[in-house]
């Protein structure tokens, strides 16, 4: 099995680190998205991040609003995005944004200008060009510091679900993307804008994610939207505790 607690370099794409249980991982993830913070604002003055939903987010942003790692970062010099939304209001339970301040980081001080979320419960395609014009116009190189991202049982991620257009745009940043099995449209980046992040991020944690885990890492054929995230100049990091990843051998 994988040795726990070290980076592997799995391929030219992709690292992943297997800190330990539930636990020692979201300690991890902490201490990671701290250090990838402090790093962009002592660089350039800034820091870019965009969120994910999911538990695993959830916990994270509820561990960053509380002591001791409150305190940790300059919150007046974070600029808060998000890599997908569903179509419903900022007050329905399922959206993303709602999640993310709930959790906590509507209370550490992050200015109200600072805090960009997805209008997608309304003229989703129009706003998903005016989120893509924010981004640019915000930051200069539309480069984001640090992109959070996770993974689900379909083996999507953000909303790049399997079979929608959204896996074929290659120049958008953000764009509106129909998601026939869900009867639905999601706002989502999209790979050119994930593949220019300084930092990319999937979190998996659970043994419900173990099988999904071993088919996306171990298989050379990109069955899956996951399977796409990754450059040999942007590489994906897969953070994953024992669970999610007991599946998986020695490469």
């Amino acid at each position: 099995m994988l040795t726990p607690r070290f980076y592997h370099t799995w391929d030219d794409r992709r690292d992943i680190v297997i800190p330990g249980n539930y636990d020692e991982t979201m300690s991890f993830c902490v201490h990671h998205f701290l250090d990838t913070a402090k790093a962009a604002i002592q660089n350039h003055g800034a820091f870019y991040v965009a969120l994910s939903g999911g538990s695993t987010p959830k916990a994270l942003f509820e561990h960053l609003s509380h002591p001791p790692y409150k305190d940790q970062i300059d919150w007046n010099k974070v600029h808060l995005f998000w890599s997908d939304e569903r179509s419903v209001p900022p007050t329905d339970p399922d959206n993303n944004y709602k999640m993310a301040i709930d959790a906590g980081l509507g209370n550490v001080g992050i200015p109200i200008g600072q805090i960009h979320r997805m209008q997608a419960e309304t003229d989703i395609e129009k706003n998903a060009e005016l989120y893509e014009k924010t981004i640019r116009e915000e930051m200069q190189n539309g480069c984001f510091d640090l992109i959070m991202l996770g993974m689900g049982e379909d083996g999507h991620t953000a909303s790049l679900f399997p079979g929608t257009l959204g896996l074929q745009e290659n120049k958008k940043l953000v764009v509106a993307n129909h998601i026939p099995q869900k009867n639905t449209w999601r706002m989502t980046f999209t790979y050119p804008c994930i593949h220019s992040a300084k930092h990319i991020v999937i979190y998996v944690l659970g043994a419900s994610k173990k099988e999904m885990v071993k088919k996306v890492l171990s298989s050379s054929d990109a069955h899956f939207p996951i399977q796409m995230i990754g450059t040999r100049e942007h590489k994906a990091l897969w953070i994953c505790d024992g669970a999610a990843a007991s599946s998986l051998t020695e490469k």
